[in-house]
């Protein structure tokens, strides 16, 4: 099982866009082939930073929805939102 774990802080006024966004297509990535659980997380003390935390059957689910239309729409769109670079883990449970 791979874990996944992206670290992305927002602009202020882009908080509800991302929001939104995630919202609308929270089930569609949930959905994707070998994707077990996916939770949106917001960071308690700065707002603007956000944790996406999914888990997957395998590395090549992975990589398959990361080479997804589905993940190219939905990044470029949060890629515009951004307030500095975001940091991403590939982990698995020891």
């Amino acid at each position: 099982m791979i874990k996944r774990i992206v670290k992305m802080e927002f602009k202020e006024d882009k908080i509800n866009a991302f929001i939104s966004l995630i919202e609308r297509n929270r089930n569609k990535i949930a959905n994707s082939n070998g994707c077990i659980s996916l939770e949106i997380l917001q960071d308690i003390n700065n707002k603007n930073v956000f944790f996406t935390y999914s888990c997957w059957v395998k590395e090549d689910d992975l990589n398959e929805y990361r080479n997804s239309n589905l993940f190219n729409e939905v990044w470029a769109e949060t890629k515009t939102y951004f307030n500095n670079k975001p940091l991403a883990w590939s982990v698995s449970i020891i």
